[in-house]
């Protein structure tokens, strides 16, 4: 779904900022960090494909599209996390970090644990793609809307 065809509100949570070079970083503002776009918040096309790509180039890991992988399916802590993706568990840690100071995941603690969750519905659906589109290219499948 393009952006122009969601429901009223879905974006009401927005890709947190973040530092230059993440998702809704300073990269993609003025040179003094202030956001940019049309007014009323809208933003510039640049800004919203730098924004895209930057999340994109968190995805092209391994390890984190794994972890966002398993997110898709639920909450999970760091151990769950670690048992999925096969990585050590400090790799998983630094990969969530990362992923957290982008606004792709949301944490929460339940005592002692820290779950972990996606930060909105459409990356598990861009990672879901990403997934088929994987399928289809390593099974030779034909292409299709």
């Amino acid at each position: 779904m393009s952006a122009g065809r969601h429901p009223a509100g879905a974006h009401d949570a927005r890709i947190a900022p973040g530092p230059p070079g993440t998702p809704g970083g300073a990269s993609s503002g003025t040179p003094d960090g202030a956001p940019s776009g049309t007014p009323g918040g809208t933003p510039e096309r640049g800004d919203r494909l730098e924004a895209a790509a930057s999340v994109l180039a968190l995805l092209a890991d391994r390890t984190r599209l794994a972890l966002m992988e398993r997110l898709g399916r639920g909450e999970a802590d760091v151990t769950t996390l670690t048992e999925a993706c096969g990585a050590a568990r400090p790799s998983v840690s630094q990969h969530l970090a990362k992923l957290r100071l982008a606004g792709l995941v949301t944490t929460r603690k339940d005592g002692r644990r820290v779950v972990y969750a996606l930060g909105h519905g459409h990356l598990r659906r861009l990672v879901d793609e990403a997934l088929n589109v994987a399928d289809h290219h390593l099974g030779s499948l034909p292409p299709h809307d």
